[in-house]
């Protein structure tokens, strides 16, 4: 049976020369591995409400609903990241009374985490395959290469290019190399299962 760790949401970061994409971080309970789920800009900005206590989230559709329907730290919700698929981390919202699971963005699941006060975990092997060493203090983030979109991918390694940092930039036509391999063995897949 697969173990999971309990993740703590610290803050939200961001990610230099962007302005549409922000950085969730997340820590296990001894601070001592993070891991970072990238976010559009509308969610970094929904959960810097939050962490600044903005009074105006009180009457916001996160906080409503979780009052309506009474989402507490007791209601036998949790939420489980346990795999990345294409870049993004799967996250599963379980009713644990009901046995009712759905699919939640990641962004989503930290925010509904945050809010409703419900336990975020992640699978123990993904924290170890997918985290870095937490500093409170530090002044950058890392971020594993397999979480960023494409688009972030190619700037990435076109700035790398310009600054002639080859090393960084074999890495990362390496990941673009095997996300291309992944795309046309589904998209070969997928034809077969058409014709068969």
């Amino acid at each position: 049976m697969a173990t999971k760790e309990r993740l703590i949401f610290k803050g939200v970061s961001e990610i230099v020369g962007t302005e549409d994409m922000g950085l969730l971080i997340l820590t296990d309970e001894n601070n001592m591995r993070q891991i970072s789920i990238v976010c559009d800009k509308a969610m970094a900005v929904q959960l810097e409400l939050r962490t600044k206590e903005i009074p105006i989230v009180n009457i916001m559709l996160p906080e409503v609903l979780c009052r309506m329907q009474g989402i507490n730290p007791d209601s036998g919700y949790e939420l489980l990241i346990d795999d990345l698929v294409e870049g993004q981390y799967r996250t599963t919202l379980y009713d644990k009374k009901t046995k009712k699971a759905e699919i939640i963005r990641a962004s989503d699941a930290v925010l509904l985490s945050y809010v409703g006060k419900i336990p975020i975990y992640i699978d123990s092997v993904l924290l170890a395959r997918q985290s870095v060493a937490y500093s409170e203090n530090s002044r950058g983030v890392s971020l594993p290469v397999n979480t960023i979109s494409d688009k972030m991918l190619q700037a990435a390694l076109e700035k790398a290019i310009l600054e002639e940092n080859y090393e960084l930039a074999s890495h990362l036509r390496d990941e673009k190399k095997r996300r291309e391999r992944n795309s046309n063995k589904a998209n070969n897949l997928s034809e077969i299962d058409e014709r068969g």
